[in-house]
């Protein structure tokens, strides 16, 4: 079992309010220690699945691995991929449990992504699928390889684009209205050899 320290005065390195959007980065949000035990306990004993996506009529792998974790009948969909929950660990509910301090919501679920390499990646997208209701909150925890994090908006190309780059142990925290307005993507990175952990906790309003 591992023990997660409750903190609840750690201060905001990162705070941007775009158009439409408010974000919160965390860093060393959990100590390098909790980061490297839960790097390999989350690797060894999380049941990771190859998804397939249909592009052009044509099925091919997700470039990423990904598990779906949460309360019982909170099913998710995106991209043609319905995912049924896994009940949690007592390690995710632990790791939910810390970052809910600093959330003001009570998630239900996590979606999980091994990035095996610089090649793995997620192109544009937002989590703003019909089940997350309107207020949607999004809770990111990243452990393993460092990758960069970058947002646009979904409409006004004049806004500057974001770019954080997630490391080893920190907390990106999405509030509302950021999903309904932004997109974002972790984008490939040739010179990044080593995996990467994310996990995006999520409430299921159905």
């Amino acid at each position: 079992m591992i023990n997660l320290s409750l903190l609840d005065n750690q201060p905001i390195n990162f705070h941007y309010i775009p158009e439409g959007a408010d974000i919160e980065y965390y860093p060393n949000y959990f100590s390098e220690l909790e980061s490297s035990l839960l790097y390999k306990y989350l690797l060894n004993n999380i049941k990771w699945q190859q998804d397939k996506i249909r592009i052009f009529g044509k099925e091919i792998n997700l470039p990423r691995l990904t598990a779906w974790y949460g309360d019982p009948d909170k099913i998710y969909t995106y991209s043609g991929i319905k995912m049924n929950p896994m009940p949690w660990t007592t390690e995710l509910n632990k790791i939910k449990e810390k970052i809910e301090q600093k959330s003001d919501v009570i998630f239900n679920s996590v979606l999980l992504n091994l990035y095996r390499n610089g090649n793995d990646h997620h192109s544009w997208h937002a989590d703003d699928e019909p089940e997350l209701g309107k207020n949607i909150t999004i809770g990111s925890v990243n452990f393993g390889e460092s990758r960069d994090f970058r947002l646009k908006h979904k409409i006004k190309k004049d806004l500057e684009k974001i770019n954080i780059h997630l490391e080893q142990g920190s907390f990106l925290l999405m509030k509302p209205p950021t999903q309904l307005n932004w997109l974002h993507s972790v984008p490939k990175r040739k010179k990044v050899f080593n995996q990467r952990i994310n996990l995006t906790f999520r409430y299921i309003t159905n």
